[in-house]
């Protein structure tokens, strides 16, 4: 039996990654890290189980030179780190509403934008894609699509082609062909959404080709209401998500003859307990039973 890291390498077809948004809940402590985990040694422990993970931290600040260097530090050669564009870039600003008069021009977001970059090339081959997840746009933002996809297409053009990009929408009447075909024409992945006033991907893949890049970004966000009205730490699994979770795997084989990776990412407020969720979803892609929740095996053991 190998681990789900060298189980997901012997798939055929493509590169097959599943992870947590975010590796820094406390409560994972005694139900996935091993009792007496530090934080210092929470990524280091993550990556012995999954073989990549999404920083959200990156989504509040730009990280520093040494953090980024650390976070390669404790990963091993073949671990995958995709990160969020800080949200003075998606937002033009440092709180939850967006500035629509700075929104994605360039002159106004050049320099968080670069800084950005410049700090994620310390990963080097641990960098996995970086993500421009945008907010809820009403219609005192952008009244409509129009002029927010014409400033995404000059954003985009202006982005080094060393980095694999993605672009997160959140305006569910935005997904449109326009909206795919500028992605596409830029190899920039369109970010696979599962979120509570979203509809499925599932179901949008009936409308559009969402294939917009050589890879699948994919997102199980879920309802954070609705979570955090049934528990207060996310320590287990408190949603049934299976019929979802079903239909997501169903969608990611018959998406795999079109890419070369999938990066698949479980936040804790979809169930209540993100590494278990991306357990499940990888063995229900791999045809296997859903395994139980994963812990991080300790030396001489092995995780699930």
């Amino acid at each position: 039996m190998g681990t789900p890291i060298e189980k997901q390498a012997s798939i055929p077809g493509p590169n097959l990654r599943f992870g947590t948004s975010s590796w820094s809940s406390k409560s994972w402590v005694g139900s996935f890290y091993p009792e007496g985990t530090k934080p210092a040694d929470f990524l280091s422990s993550y990556a012995r189980v999954f073989n990549t993970v999404e920083a959200d931290v990156t989504y509040y600040r730009i990280p520093s030179h040494s953090m980024v260097q650390g976070w390669r530090r404790r990963t091993p050669s073949g671990f995958q780190i995709s990160a969020k564009y800080p949200r003075t870039v998606v937002h033009a600003g440092s709180g939850r509403t967006p500035d629509p008069d700075r929104v994605l021009v360039y002159d106004h977001v050049q320099k968080d934008s670069e800084n950005f970059l410049t700090v994620m090339r310390e990963l080097g081959d641990r960098c996995g894609p970086l993500v421009l997840q945008f907010p809820y746009f009403n219609k005192q933002a952008f009244g409509e699509p129009g002029p927010f996809l014409e400033r995404l297409d000059s954003f985009l053009e202006h982005l080094p082609p060393d980095f694999q990009y993605a672009v997160e929408i959140r305006n569910k009447n935005w997904v449109t062909e326009d909206l795919l075909e500028l992605l596409r024409s830029h190899q920039v992945a369109f970010v696979l959404l599962d979120l509570s006033y979203m509809p499925h991907p599932a179901d949008l893949a009936t409308q559009h080709q969402l294939v917009t890049s050589d890879f699948i970004y994919a997102r199980l966000i879920g309802d954070r209401k609705k979570i955090d009205s049934m528990t207060d730490k996310f320590d287990q699994i408190v949603l049934d998500q299976s019929s979802r979770l079903s239909r997501w795997a169903d969608l990611l084989k018959q998406l795999s003859g079109q890419v070369h990776d999938f990066f698949v990412y479980a936040n804790n407020h979809y169930a209540g307990h993100g590494p278990a969720t991306a357990a499940e979803l990888a063995a229900l892609v791999r045809g296997e039973e859903p395994p139980p929740a994963p812990q991080v095996p300790r030396p001489g053991e092995l995780p699930f």
